[in-house]
């Protein structure tokens, strides 16, 4: 109403993440609300990877392009992780839900991601669900080759719920990297040569992900 000027009778394209997408028009405007009629479904729900992303805060803009970017890489859910040497102390978790609804739309993808309040990578460890591994980078070069580990995985034909944590620009702190070593179902994985930046490493790792396990085309 107030960015693009639609009024009654005019079309819009509804989603709510269950039931597909459905073409309405504008019945009843007020001045905070308006409503709509259900005239058709235009396309139907179409299943999603089981994939978080959990991710150090960064400054503003790089973390409104991660929000974006992995919204358009079929996350279903962003939590933001404070560690040890995370520099960025403030998230500002509706802004990061806005992002992620605009990268929704723009994508034509029919879900919007979950947005996690931020918590302490202690706390997200100590409660880790048993059936979801975690694939961790490690920028000390410990870790196994992503592709490679990722294309085991596919050959096994074990499908499992996975999560990807990406740290801060000053990697890891030893403590944390000693808690991660300790879960049976946590994986180091290694990006290759160069040290990359928060977001990208994060972009990166989804698009492995994507490409060899989720819903990219494949052989």
């Amino acid at each position: 109403m107030n960015v693009l000027r639609m009024g009654l009778g005019d079309p819009v394209h509804l989603f709510n993440g269950r039931d597909g997408e459905w073409r309405c028009v504008i019945d009843r405007i007020t001045r905070r609300r308006c409503s709509v009629t259900l005239e058709e479904q235009v396309s139907d729900q179409k299943p999603e990877s089981d994939l978080w992303l959990l991710f150090a805060p960064i400054k503003r803009a790089r973390i409104d392009f991660v929000a974006a970017k992995a919204t358009e890489l079929g996350v279903s859910a962003l939590i933001p992780v404070f560690t040890e040497f995370t520099d960025v102390t403030r998230v500002n978790s509706q802004r990061l839900r806005s992002n992620a609804m605009e990268a929704a739309e723009q994508c034509g993808r029919l879900s919007v991601p979950e947005v996690d309040e931020p918590v302490k990578l202690t706390a997200v460890l100590a409660d880790w669900p048993a059936d979801r591994q975690l694939l961790y980078c490690d920028e000390t070069g410990s870790g196994a080759a992503i592709n490679e580990f990722l294309a085991k995985q596919k050959s096994s034909g074990q499908s499992k719920p996975t999560a990807i944590l990406i740290g801060p620009e000053g990697g890891f702190s030893r403590s944390e990297l000693d808690l991660l070593k300790e879960k049976s179902n946590f994986t180091a994985i290694d990006l290759g040569p160069r040290i990359l930046r928060a977001d990208t490493a994060a972009i990166a790792v989804l698009s492995c992900w994507q490409s060899v396990l989720g819903d990219w085309p494949g052989e």
